[in-house]
């Protein structure tokens, strides 16, 4: 008798069962599963009456049965990516976008949803089906259903041309960072470098062969991976060993097979021949379409008037630096390179505000740093989250499972939370993701609400030789940020999959809740009560408390004009490159760099050979979004400030009022409108500005 076992990708709903699911499961899930969509799909076709029951109802069912399989494998290509994994993918993509092609330039469908949007029912849908309706039309007009004949075959073919680049782009940037280390053997090699990063080299040799590696005596192995690679580059003495990191750093994938250099020759062609057959002038004109900016000049504006803040805060930063290297004796100082900035900047800061980025790790180990974001959820939010690991299976030991309540006790979220590096497998970053989404669902007679699940994934400092994850403020920072999109995903009131979470907001206006969380690590009750050491539970003493306050500004003209240098490159590249003109992608980035930076890249540097976000994510024209929601994030926290950090009470009615709009209505609404409901008026740039203290706070 023959037992026939159901392949796990199949299971089309509820948690996915990540022990049983296995890379030989993809090829044959993935063609069962499109046959029977397919069939769907034809069906729908076939019947389709435009009414939201008859149209947006089943195209939901079929769209959420899709998502929930791919979106598995998309997840495990993220954090266990493998050989036998990737082949599986690169096989089914293909597949994939040609049924996503269907799907979305199917004529039967399109016309519906025209004709719902002119019917006599248009007035009795809620605002957000008139949205959800309103995208689909958009998104299948952009998606190339107005196309015929060999404009939609060629559209087609460009779209399967890039989704493979793009997954070829990000399997590179991966495996360039996994081939490169520096294996140390002698003391002197060490010198400088925190006892935390040590420890990390040590058990990163151990874990590479080197069986009897220690932390005393080595050897260390040293990576390109963040944990391992930032303090090195802050702390380390050696200089010559600073460049050749610096150096690996900078030219990952841009050599040997792993040059991806070609790929974003052909991906800025290919899309800049998709706009056209769209009828977009560029790329960027396609990219706003679906974004809260009205077009490429508002972004040119927003962002020059930020680079005019900055640059020259930057340029003064630079020279003081410089100063307070040859004030160190050092004979750098009057030649400061790109490796030696971060080096001389760490000592700089440890003068000026009298501590290291090291000595605060003790006190933010990740339990208690947890514990200090759960409290502030609920001082704003009034919901309570709680550990409830081994509830759900995971895809890896140290993946942790969480559940959210409300103030009745009553569950209306779940996350997962992947915090640790692990550079073999995992991609580097961090990321939110949807797992499951908030939907209103009816089975058997019965409707019932499916409770969202999130993934959130850091790669902060492992835990090492026994002792928890001890976090830098960075990475205490991008785990609240990342926390801030689940949240949006979480807490959504929305019940229709299209416009639940963070689904159908604009992608300027995505990173508004996750940096608005970034600025509750420097408010004093949530810092107070989640910095806390390890060993003694001591909390943060009051002087380094002062200390992070004073020094949250430093370089922040730097850090403001390295992040308008990337946004200007993209949106450059996307808006005004001719492909097989004058200039190289490299050229454009180092023409623009010459406002856009204070020390010009070096020759070697290929950063864009590496700049995932925007050739292998979803901010290609669209980085400025950091920027763009960053004013809007600002301004949120202000009305916090307005209201006073120290009154419980009006931080709680604010809490609920920003928890009932930007969280609550996600796609809904424009997002302008979801941000005057909160806000009462259209946002500002000072708020912003006063954060980094590039204008008077006064």
């Amino acid at each position: 008798m023959t037992i026939v076992t159901e392949n796990p990708l199949l299971v089309g709903k509820g948690l996915p069962p990540f022990q049983e699911i296995k890379p030989e499961h993809v090829v044959p899930g993935v063609r069962e599963l499109l046959a029977e969509l397919e069939q769907e799909l034809t069906s729908l076709e076939g019947r389709v009456t435009p009414t939201w029951d008859s149209l947006v109802q089943p195209l939901d069912s079929l769209g959420e049965r899709l998502r929930w399989s791919w979106g598995i494998i998309g997840h495990l290509m993220g954090v266990k990516n493998s050989p036998e994994l990737r082949q599986a993918y690169e096989t089914v993509q293909p597949e994939l976008v040609q049924f996503a092609n269907r799907l979305n330039q199917s004529q039967p469908l399109y016309q519906a949803f025209k004709e719902l949007r002119e019917g006599k029912a248009w007035e009795s849908l809620e605002a957000a089906q008139q949205r959800i309706v309103e995208t689909a039309i958009r998104d299948a007009e952009l998606s190339g259903v107005g196309l015929a004949g060999e404009k939609r075959e060629r559209f087609n073919t460009i779209e399967l041309e890039l989704a493979e680049l793009a997954t070829k782009f990000s399997n590179q940037v991966l495996d360039a960072t996994k081939a490169f280390s520096i294996t140390l053997t002698k003391t002197e090699e060490v010198d400088g470098l925190p006892p935390s990063l040590i420890s990390l080299a040590a058990q990163a040799a151990r874990a590479a062969g080197e069986e009897e590696a220690t932390a005393e005596n080595g050897p260390w192995r040293i990576t390109l991976d963040y944990p391992s690679y930032v303090p090195f580059m802050q702390h380390s003495t050696r200089r010559d060993l600073r460049e050749k990191l610096y150096k690996a750093f900078i030219s990952r994938a841009s050599s040997g097979e792993l040059d991806n250099a070609p790929l974003i020759e052909r991906i800025l062609e290919l899309r800049q021949e998709k706009a056209k057959l769209l009828g977009f002038e560029s790329y960027a004109e396609l990219s706003l379409t679906n974004k809260m900016a009205p077009d490429v000049e508002a972004v040119e504006l927003l962002l020059e008037k930020l680079r005019q803040a900055s640059y020259e805060a930057a340029a003064k930063e630079l020279e003081e630096l410089k100063t307070f290297a040859a004030a160190q004796g050092s004979g750098e100082a009057d030649d400061l390179k790109h490796w030696d900035i971060g080096f001389w900047a760490e000592r700089q800061r440890e003068a000026k505000f009298a501590f290291s980025a090291e000595e605060l790790r003790p006190y933010f180990p990740l339990p208690q740093v947890l514990e200090g974001l759960f409290a502030l959820v609920k001082r704003l939010f009034g919901v309570t989250v709680t550990a409830v690991s081994g509830k759900a299976p995971v895809w890896h030991k140290d993946v942790q499972y969480f559940q959210i309540a409300d103030e009745t006790g009553e569950p209306i979220a779940y996350f997962y939370l992947d915090p640790y590096s692990r550079p073999a497998e995992k991609r580097g970053g961090a990321w939110m993701d949807d797992c499951i989404g908030r939907a209103k669902v009816t089975e058997a007679g019965t409707t019932t609400i499916r409770l969202p699940v999130a993934y959130l994934i850091c790669n902060q400092t492992p835990p090492v030789d026994g002792k928890p994850s001890l976090m830098n403020f960075e990475e205490v920072e991008t785990l609240f940020h990342e926390f801030g999109h689940g949240l949006q995903h979480m807490l959504t009131k929305v019940d229709y999959p299209g416009a639940a979470g963070i689904n159908n907001v604009d992608w300027d206006a995505v990173e508004l809740p996750s940096q608005f969380m970034e600025n509750w690590c420097y408010e004093r009750t949530t810092l107070m009560g989640m910095a806390k050491h390890y060993e003694t539970g001591e909390q943060l003493p009051e002087h380094y408390y002062q200390k992070l306050l004073a020094a949250r500004n430093y370089r922040s003209g730097s850090a403001m004009l390295r992040q308008l240098h990337f946004s200007f490159t993209d949106l450059e590249l996307h808006h005004c490159y001719q492909p097989r003109g004058e200039e190289t992608p490299a050229d454009v980035r180092n023409r623009i760099a010459k406002t856009t930076t204070i020390l010009p890249p070096l020759p070697e540097d290929n950063f864009l050979c590496a700049f995932g976000h925007i050739f292998a994510g979803g901010y290609a024209a669209g980085y400025y979004s950091y920027k763009w929601a960053e004013v809007l994030s600002a301004d949120a926290f202000a009305a916090f400030e307005e209201a006073g950090l120290a009154n419980e009470q009006a931080i709680a009615a604010t809490g609920k009022r920003y928890q009932d709009t930007v969280l609550a209505l996600g796609g809904s609404l424009p997002p302008m409108e979801v941000f005057k409901a909160f806000r009462g008026r259209e946002p500002s740039t000072e708020p912003l500005l006063k954060h980094n203290g590039l204008v008077s706070a006064s």
